[in-house]
């Protein structure tokens, strides 16, 4: 019988089916069909379904690879037998950016995932301040159910950064003295600034040193963080008034200005030993900085950044 053949669905390649509502026979025939061309025949598919008894088929994310047959398929559908997906986070975004990822990947939609962010009783409940809420919203990717709520998702996340953070490095935080949300918006710092990991301990020892010493951090991205936009700074900007503006206001920010990676909250941690105190992009565009001890020094570096900014800006107009 064609109902228990083994080639009765063959999928040449790995093959995600999405059942965004509880569906019957027809919908289902014209997925497996005409979209994903995994088996030919919709009558003979909805003739098997009727004789085994599957005439409903669950919302879900449904892996399909190789073959398999009628009953096999069939009957995973009708009781919901998922295959968790790749939820996949990216470091240094924002809380839009993040809330419009958990969204797209997932299937709530994005108002679901903002309502529970702004829950106050649960963030509670996960020692979780709207404050430092994003730096726990650690970079990775999570095998999880397509359909999960929300608050299963985020839960999932804040323990995975318990278990990658707070329980291997819990003792740093006391030897420097320094609280979670601290090194969060430190680590971000160095997210926003540089891609390059090995340079990261490098900037995370600058400013360290610029807190040590008393001064202003004078961080660029915490600028364009006030600004709410992401662009070439002018001697404008640095003069708005804003919590976040570390160029008007001493220490660290409040709070994190975007998701660090675990290599940027490492930095944090342990930053490099050096006796820099001023950075510049290098005017190479290979992503890396120039470091400096002198202000006069800085000022030179500075000049060829400026240079260099003006002859890319210059070429793209051309």
């Amino acid at each position: 019988m064609r109902l228990m053949d083994n080639d009765a669905i063959y999928a040449a390649r790995e093959t995600d089916l999405y059942i965004e509502k509880k569906i019957g026979l027809n919908q289902l025939a014209t997925l497996l069909v005409d979209s994903l061309h995994v088996t030919k025949d919709k009558e003979e598919l909805k003739w098997a379904a009727r004789l085994l008894g599957w005439r409903k088929f669950k919302v879900g994310h449904y892996t399909l690879e190789g073959a398999s047959t009628y009953d096999a398929l069939l009957s995973r559908l009708a009781k919901g037998g998922q295959d968790p997906i790749s939820l996949t986070i990216v470091p240094g975004q924002s809380r839009d950016e993040i809330v419009k990822a958990l969204s797209k990947q997932l299937w709530f939609d994005s108002l679901a995932i903002q309502k529970l962010l702004a829950d106050s009783l649960f963030l509670a409940e996960q020692n979780i301040t709207q404050t430092d809420l994003i730096g726990h919203i650690l970079p990775n990717t999570y095998n999880v159910y397509w359909t999960a709520t929300p608050k299963e998702v985020m839960k999932r996340i804040f323990q995975q950064f318990r278990k990658s953070v707070i329980k291997p490095y819990g003792e740093r935080f006391k030897e420097l003295d320094k609280s979670v949300n601290e090194i969060l918006a430190l680590a971000s710092i160095v997210e926003w600034e540089s891609a390059q990991v090995d340079e990261k301990p490098k900037i995370s020892g600058l400013y360290w040193n610029r807190l040590q010493r008393g001064m202003h951090l004078q961080s660029d991205p915490t600028v364009s963080f006030a600004l709410k936009e992401q662009r070439r700074l002018y001697f404008s900007d640095y003069e708005v008034e804003n919590p976040y503006n570390t160029y008007i206001h001493k220490g660290l920010p409040p709070g994190p200005i975007n998701n660090p990676s675990l290599s940027s909250i490492k930095a944090a941690l342990f930053p490099a030993d050096h006796d820099y105190i001023f950075m510049v992009a290098k005017a190479d565009g290979s992503g890396y900085h120039a470091f400096t001890k002198t202000y006069a020094q800085h000022q030179q570096k500075a000049a060829e950044w400026r240079a260099y900014l003006d002859s890319v800006e210059s070429q793209g107009s051309k």
